[in-house]
């Protein structure tokens, strides 16, 4: 799959959260079109488009040139098809599917299409029954079909369809049809993960026809085999996708009693007929070489572990809601910030000014103190637990040094319903590698100042010369000839040197949602800077900056806050310098400018369906920073 584009519906769902992964780590380029919100964790190289498929045009798909075409997006309903199904069966599967192959047939790049089917085509008189059944079905390929709901014989119009292309000359794709049986996995609405759900609840289940015998497929094996089916591109038509090994209803309760001894299981009457099926396999493995590894016995463990690690974060979501701002030093206007937005979230919440100064300014402005250790010293487990202690529901780290660990971290912290306001590791490392930032923005073709490790290949005569990491303002060079420039370098540790650009410099800030997408941002001129920060600051407006710092912005996969660094020229072309991936020093301007990055990227995590909306002041302010004396009276002093 390397270097292959591939782009996936549906692929938000249970199939597709395991497909995209194994697609990243396999070197592709993906885009992924689905109805839900982006998924979390998503890779951010991984390309999203969020909302109905049926309003993808030709020119869209035809932009990210895709080599091979997974269908995956479908609806359906696991019980009796209701009558509100009619509508959205045809809507969502059947003129879906004839939708996206309209737009894709004719594009120069497809070469393979791969549709996720269903043995619900099948003739269910194959294997359904009046009584129960000693031994299952094997249905191959060649069996009479004749679906048995809307589901199945929307699956079934699209093989045709398929086949129908599958007949001209004209089109340069081959295709394959999986008839995929019984799912289930993770992030699912299937029974098994229903039976978990009840049981970590202390529920019962109830189980109809428990002699019934199915084939069940692991969501893990599905995705597995639909990206074996797209390599292999000499397999095409129809093709059965399951493990050729039935199990009863029965199987899966006496495994889940092993993990649940005191659970309860209430059998109840039925008028469905009894089911005993599972796939044919034979062309599957001669094609391949594979079958579906997974069993019921390896399978329901994964399932139980991610359901209680999701039950588990709902639950501190409602406990724990302290916000830790790390690194707090005499970031006061900040804490102070902050405490109005948690304020918003839940009355009960304090903000704790972490830092491993004990005698840090900004723990006078906190509701609470915590002297950290340093980051180095400790592993993440040891964090979650003191997070736990201390109530912290929320990490905001506000430090350069420490954005990448917290970054790495950001999984295992959610794991334990703790969220961290910080952008996936990959964009951290771009953005505080300087020189990687400028190769990634001349790349992307957007307007960033390049730079160099010498400067013979800068077409330039006056230059910048800075550290490649840490802080901007850490020893910078301005303005400097070429010898001055060489002789300013030696003095630094990693130098880079950039063209001297002429211009006001400014700041941009921006909130990034979980989707990476910019949901508002604001110009500041940077008025009066004081240690690399803005000491006086005003707000302005230029909409073509704004939408020039948007492409920027969401090519660059950040989340939360975040602070681009620009210069522009007398032109008013724009000028990236540099991203800070955090919140900026002067950053509580844009908050009072209608950027509410600190509360919703509180809300985004605590309240998820909360609207976020950017609703930008009609004028502009200006902002002074200046110091602030605290009185504080105490007995123990």
């Amino acid at each position: 799959m390397k270097g292959r584009r591939v782009f996936v519906s549906g692929g938000a769902g249970v199939i597709g959260l395991e497909m995209v992964a194994q697609l990243v780590d396999r070197g592709a380029e993906v885009l992924v079109g689905d109805l839900k919100p982006r998924p979390s964790q998503f890779p951010p190289q991984v390309r999203y488009r969020q909302g109905d498929l049926n309003g993808m045009g030709r020119e869209e798909l035809g932009a990210f040139g895709p080599d091979i075409f997974i269908h995956l997006a479908a609806t359906f309903e696991r019980s009796t098809e209701s009558a509100e199904f009619w509508s959205e069966n045809f809507r969502h599967n059947i003129r879906l599917s004839h939708h996206l192959m309209t737009i894709a047939r004719d594009l120069p790049s497809l070469k393979r299409v791969i549709f996720a089917s269903s043995y619900l085509i099948y003739d269910p008189d194959l294997y359904q029954f009046e009584t129960a059944q000693a031994a299952p079905v094997a249905l191959a390929e060649a069996d009479p079909v004749r679906p048995r709901n809307l589901t199945g014989m929307a699956k079934l119009a699209h093989e045709i369809e398929l086949q129908f292309l599958d007949g001209f000359d004209r089109y340069g794709f081959t295709t394959v049809m999986a008839r995929i049986y019984r799912g289930y996995g993770r992030n699912s609405r299937d029974v098994i993960s229903r039976w978990v759900r009840a049981l970590l609840h202390g529920e019962p289940i109830t189980v109809f026809r428990p002699e019934g015998l199915f084939d069940y497929i692991y969501a893990k094996d599905s995705a597995e085999g639909l990206l074996r089916l797209a390599a292999c591109e000499q397999v095409t038509g129809i093709i059965n996708l399951g493990t050729g090994r039935a199990r009863r209803v029965s199987d899966i309760v006496e495994i889940l009693r092993g993990h649940f001894p005191d659970m309860k299981a209430e059998t109840a009457d039925s008028d469905i007929p009894f089911e005993a099926s599972q796939a044919d396999v034979n062309k599957l493995e001669t094609a391949l070489g594979w079958v579906p590894g997974y069993d019921l016995e390896t399978a329901i463990p994964e399932i139980i572990a991610h359901e209680r690690a999701r039950l588990h974060a709902t639950e501190t979501k409602g406990k724990h809601r302290n916000v830790l701002i790390t690194s707090a030093s005499r970031k006061a206007p900040l804490v102070r910030a902050m405490k109005q937005a948690a304020a918003r979230i839940s009355a009960d919440a304090r903000v704790i000014a972490g830092d491993m100064d004990p005698d840090a300014p900004a723990r006078h402005a906190a509701d609470g103190f915590w002297q950290m250790p340093r980051l180095d010293s400790v592993s993440p487990g040891e964090l979650i637990e003191a997070c736990r202690k201390h109530e912290i529901g929320t990490v905001l780290p506000t430090r350069d040094g420490e954005l990448l660990f917290w970054a790495k971290a950001r999984d295992a912290f959610a794991e334990a319903g703790i969220d961290i306001i910080v952008s996936p590791p990959q964009s951290v490392e771009r953005c505080l590698d300087k020189l990687a930032f400028t190769q990634f923005g001349a790349e992307a073709g957007l307007p960033f100042i390049p730079a160099s490790t010498d400067t013979d290949s800068l077409a330039a005569t006056r230059f910048v010369v800075k550290e490649r990491f840490g802080a901007g303002s850490l020893g910078i060079g301005l303005d400097l000839d070429r010898e001055e420039a060489l002789s300013h370098a030696a003095r630094l540790a990693a130098p880079i040197f950039q063209p001297f650009v002429a211009g006001p410099e400014i700041s941009i800030d921006a909130w990034m949602d979980n989707a990476h997408r910019p949901r508002g941002l604001i110009l500041r001129r940077r008025d009066r800077v004081v240690g690399g920060e803005s000491q006086t600051t005003t707000t302005f407006r230029d909409p073509e900056i704004e939408e020039k710092a948007r492409q920027v912005l969401g090519a660059l996969q950040l989340r939360g806050p975040v602070v681009l660094q620009a210069i522009v020229t007398d032109d008013g072309e724009l000028n990236v310098i540099e991203c800070n991936a955090r919140f900026g020093g002067a950053s509580t301007a844009s908050i009072a400018a209608g950027l509410d990055s600190l509360y919703w990227s509180l809300a985004e995590f605590h309240m998820p369906d909360a609207p976020q909306h950017f609703h930008r002041i009609a004028g502009e302010l200006r902002q002074v920073r200046m110091p602030e004396d605290i009185i504080l009276h105490d007995p123990d002093l």
